[in-house]
């Protein structure tokens, strides 16, 4: 079986820092290259993969997230990845929407990994393409909230947990690693800390769009010592972050897909305390690995009983069903099925 995947041209494969669907390309090329398959990742020229890796451009546009440009770098990447999809058995799309509106230009079957949610305009485009190529959930949630495109089985994204530092050793503070968004709830983490007294470390970036809910919501809350601010982290000081937090805070506001955050944080045994939404039930074992709240007032209070879960039990949590191993073998099974016909799925 020889696989093309393909990663979205904003960010390097895997991402220098932020960035989600970029590390679950990184593990699942390198698990399936691994495995003994030929895999090819088309990405940008700065990615790092045991893949063979493939591009358009020397290095990520970052610089052309949100711009008026944004479509043209798009259109570019995606054109160059269809001048060689006929080379493969299978395609495995991660990039966005353009494979999905062209996948009529290839009789390669082509599977699309839903990474973002659903919405009015969103499932408008599904809708309009359900039958044009296979797709697949990352989450049951996701899956149920438009259940009328041709899907193979969920697939949880991964972490190579590994690379994520565990300690029992807790130091004396709240995190919440996040982009700075009323959607992600950093203003809820901060009435949280507030109403505990407790320290919270916030990190993450400011996307231009966000910079007024930031000075607005946030700011005017940071002191240095019991609200910290550190922008956006090195994946590295991420990871030593989450290893040495007491609790994670995941106040989210939307119906978040699956929410990869969180699996990071418990594979440094750091328990998660989240508001119940999108995909959380399925992330998080309520009472086992961290809790799951209706309420900031609820929020504070699972925070206090942060510590009466088990370091060790949120990495074998993660381990057990978030790992690489897991997830290549769920991928490969549906490009085994989707070649064999579908019998099965």
């Amino acid at each position: 079986m020889k696989i093309l995947l393909i990663s979205p041209p904003w960010l390097s494969v895997p991402p220098k820092a932020y960035g989600g669907i970029e590390w679950v390309v990184a593990i699942l090329a390198d698990g399936l290259v691994k495995k003994g398959y030929k895999v090819d990742l088309f990405a940008t020229g700065d990615s790092n993969t045991k893949a063979n890796l493939r591009y358009v451009f020397d290095s990520a546009k970052s610089s052309k997230l949100g711009t008026s440009s944004m479509s043209i770098y798009d259109s570019i990447h995606i054109s160059e990845a269809f001048k060689i999809m006929d080379d493969y058995d299978i395609v495995h799309d991660h990039s966005g929407f353009l494979v999905v509106a062209f996948s009529y230009l290839t009789n390669i079957p082509i599977l699309h990994t839903l990474h973002g949610p659903f919405n009015e305009d969103t499932k408008a485009f599904y809708g309009h393409f359900k039958d044009s190529c296979y797709f697949n959930a990352i989450s049951e949630y996701q899956k149920k909230s438009f259940p009328i495109l041709n899907y193979v089985d969920t697939v949880y994204n991964a972490i190579d947990v590994d690379n994520y530092p565990y300690s029992e050793q807790k130091e004396d503070y709240l995190l919440m690693v996040s982009r700075v968004n009323p959607s992600k709830g950093t203003h809820l983490a901060v009435q949280v800390a507030k109403s505990l007294g407790e320290k919270l470390i916030l990190a993450g970036k400011i996307d231009p769009q966000d910079k007024v809910y930031f000075t607005e919501k946030v700011k005017p809350h940071i002191d240095g010592e019991q609200i910290v601010f550190l922008g956006e982290v090195s994946e590295i000081e991420k990871r030593q972050l989450m290893k040495s937090a007491k609790c994670f805070l995941f106040p989210i506001q939307w119906p978040e897909p699956f929410g990869l955050v969180m699996t990071e944080a418990m594979a440094c045994g750091t328990p998660v305390v989240a508001l119940r939404d999108g995909s959380v039930p399925e992330v998080i074992v309520d009472g086992r690995v961290g809790y799951i709240v209706d309420s900031v007032d609820e929020m504070v209070e699972a925070v206090r009983d942060a510590k009466k879960i088990s370091p060790k039990a949120c990495r074998d949590h993660v381990i057990t069903n978030f790992s690489p191993e897991r997830m290549v073998e769920k991928y490969v099974t549906n490009y085994e099925k989707i070649l064999g016909g579908l019998e099965g799925i």
